[in-house]
């Protein structure tokens, strides 16, 4: 699959030309000042692709083009190259989903924070921060996907404070919600262990002890980031996920939200944002057979850029790193590097807080911004929390 070459496109740059050869129309070049510009339709696999480029025929030594970065070009996706090379030659490869429902986010450096709002909210100033490529899954984990893992874990010794539960209608093909961040993380280790996979999460520090059982904010948990199962999100990998390739805005489509992007709230009777493109009250796709305001479908609106569903909107996500208010701190996301993971122990509150994305089928428009933050005990479960699972790629 990673080697699959859709479409291949040769190019010569100068500092003031750009001659090319295509061999599909699906890959597109321009130059601007010394950058060139290579760009493609969202019907082209949005931004889930990986790029990789040559400097010679002869022959191809095919390589990731590491120095591409993402690139507002109007409604085009696009990356944006600047080379000294007098040849060089790309290709672009569309990444489907892969079998288990994910889909690949791939490696590169982006802004995390808030971009578009001037720190509004207490959300953090951009920083450059470089996340691996990873796996995602495309949805948040269904009732239906839940219970199954969950049948299979608790018939296996695991044990959760949380069975969890889902809205009833279409019931099997909604996000579960109600679980709290111990009962995801033992989730992910069943899950990895029911696809034969190593587990992630383990109670001692030399990853012999899976974690399966009991939470207390006293209980350690250790990630092994080498192990090849299912897992959370980092707040650094959720970001680059939700941005979808796009840079500077304040969603994971644009500058705006409405109620036909996304589901959420809307009350400008109390609080109104210009970028809320509304109407009032609760979503309508979150009814149904007369029933209260809730989730909706997984997958019911559009993608982003990278083929994942729901990354603002309809339940907040459980993240891996504890919250942290001094940004600086080492393993800090905020405090840039390479994969940061969070810090091994909360500085913010008296019982410790992890994190949350996204935002809820409850919240306000200003909760779904790709930079919003919040936090929770880690104990904590209700209606408006989910999550979805990542592994190494």
């Amino acid at each position: 699959m990673k080697n699959k070459v859709v479409l291949a496109l040769a190019l010569t740059a100068t500092s003031s030309t750009v001659q090319f050869t295509q061999a599909q129309t699906a890959l597109q070049i321009n130059q601007i000042n010394k950058q060139v510009i290579l760009y493609w339709t969202s019907t082209f696999g949005g931004t889930n692709c990986v790029l990789t480029s040559a400097s010679s025929t002869t022959p191809f030594n095919w390589a990731a083009a590491t120095d591409a970065v993402p690139f507002n070009y109007g409604t085009k996706t696009a990356l944006a190259v600047t080379s000294s090379d007098s040849a060089r030659f790309f290709r672009l490869s569309l990444i489907p989903p892969a079998g288990d429902g994910m889909a690949l986010i791939p490696a590169g450096s982006y802004l995390i924070g808030d971009i578009a709002d001037t720190n509004y909210n207490g959300d953090t100033a951009p920083t450059n921060v470089y996340v691996s490529a990873f796996y995602m899954d495309t949805n948040l984990v269904s009732y239906g996907q839940w219970q199954s893992v969950f049948s299979y874990a608790t018939s296996r010794g695991y044990s959760f404070t949380n069975s969890g539960s889902a809205k009833m209608t279409n019931q099997l093909v909604q996000p579960v919600e109600t679980v709290d961040w111990f009962d995801a993380v033992k989730w992910c280790n069943a899950r990895s262990q029911q696809a034969g996979l190593t587990p992630v999460y383990f109670t001692d520090t030399g990853f012999t002890q899976i974690y399966t059982n009991g939470e207390t904010n006293g209980i350690s948990i250790y990630a092994n980031w080498q192990a090849t199962g299912y897992r959370l999100p980092t707040e650094a990998e959720w970001e680059k996920a939700a941005r979808g390739g796009l840079k500077g805005l304040r969603f994971p489509w644009g500058p705006t939200v409405s109620q036909s992007l996304a589901n959420y709230y809307v009350n400008t009777n109390f609080v109104a944002f210009s970028y809320d493109l509304g109407p009032n009250g609760y979503n309508s796709l979150g009814y149904g057979n007369g029933m209260a305001p809730f989730t909706t479908v997984v997958g019911t609106f559009a993608a982003n850029g990278y083929g994942l569903y729901d990354m603002a909107g309809n339940l907040e996500e459980w993240c891996w790193d504890w919250y942290d208010a001094n940004l600086s701190d080492s393993g800090s996301a905020y405090a840039g590097g390479v994969d940061p993971r969070g810090v091994p122990a909360n500085y913010y509150g008296l019982n410790g807080g992890r994190v949350l994305r996204s935002g809820a089928w409850n919240d306000l428009a200003i909760s779904l911004r790709c930079a919003n933050r919040s936090y929770v005990v880690p104990t904590s479960a209700d209606a408006g929390k989910g999550f979805r699972c990542v592994r190494k790629y």
